[in-house]
């Protein structure tokens, strides 16, 4: 506070107008502080840091929730934003709440720009396609899936499971994309900023096949929203629909999933009501019928 700067001035001589006006500080709530340095609300403030305080240092264990619970027994109630602001100003955080301090890593630079500007649309196969990663638990440790769907139809036209999250998972789906469609010189791929997908192999495979590579934001994840509902799906219909004890057969799991139900059984409004399968195979058609 510079109110006690102001005093310090007065009583060396200096009027009080021409130290606020340099501060540019108002004279009224000046005066105000003067006939009262401590509010009635920081006194207020002050017995209720004492107590979460406390409470922090029998439990710290316990989040501001609760800090607010042991508080409020102790006769000092608080609404919960007012116990957090007060815990987040003193660093009193949870012993199991997330380290506050950085950890020095910083997202990558953009490999490629934004081609696609979150207009999830496409008027053909093969000119645009999503590509992300997942993971989920198992008895034996994680697994990550690695897909790339065609935003046309909706179609998974490649995935790649691995143990690791590496490099190596994102080339593996996009081989097995290259290898469905055939020629697709000119298609845009899109993904995050996440390191598997800004790899030298990963640039290399996509130059090699005529790729056009796009990359949104950082942690954006509107971005690549129309991925992202994919995994939702998949995380309610397989994933999270009982415990895996094994990688193999969650793995297999969502290979039927995907082959089975999500392009042959599971119809899509934005389709018409028909499964990617059924849209690819009639648009297929239609194409070449009117060639």
């Amino acid at each position: 506070m510079t109110y006690p700067l102001v005093s310090e001035l007065a009583a060396d001589g200096v009027p009080v107008a021409v130290t606020c006006r340099v501060l540019k500080l108002a004279r009224q709530p000046y005066y105000r502080w003067l006939a009262a340095p401590v509010t009635r609300h920081d006194l207020e403030e002050a017995y209720l840091a004492n107590v979460l305080f406390d409470a922090h240092r029998d439990g710290p264990e316990f989040g501001h929730r609760l800090l607010a619970d042991e508080a409020a027994r102790a006769g000092q109630v608080a609404c919960d934003r007012t116990v957090w602001r007060i815990c987040r100003d003193n660093r009193w955080w949870s012993v199991f709440g997330k380290k506050r301090a950085k950890n020095g890593k910083k997202a990558g630079p953009p490999a490629h720009d934004d081609r696609v500007l979150r207009i999830f649309r496409a008027d053909g196969p093969n000119r645009l396609w999503l590509w992300d990663i997942t993971e989920h638990p198992t008895g034996e440790g994680k697994l990550y899936l690695c897909a790339i769907k065609d935003v046309h139809s909706n179609r998974i036209v490649g995935y790649s499971i691995s143990d690791r999250m590496t490099s190596r998972i994102a080339v593996n789906a996009l081989f097995s994309a290259v290898q469905r469609r055939g020629d697709v010189a000119g298609c845009v791929v899109h993904p995050d900023r996440g390191s598997q997908f800004r790899s030298r192999k990963v640039l290399r495979e996509l130059h090699r096949h005529g790729l056009l590579g796009s990359m949104g934001q950082v942690a954006s994840a509107g971005d690549n929203a129309a991925m992202e509902s994919f995994f939702s799906l998949l995380q309610k219909n397989v994933l999270d629909r009982r415990r895996w004890a094994t990688r193999e057969d969650l793995r297999l799991a969502i290979i039927t999933w995907i082959e089975r139900t999500y392009h042959r059984r599971r119809r899509q409004a934005r389709l018409g009501r028909m499964t990617p399968v059924e849209f690819e195979t009639i648009m297929t058609t239609q194409v070449a019928l009117a060639a």
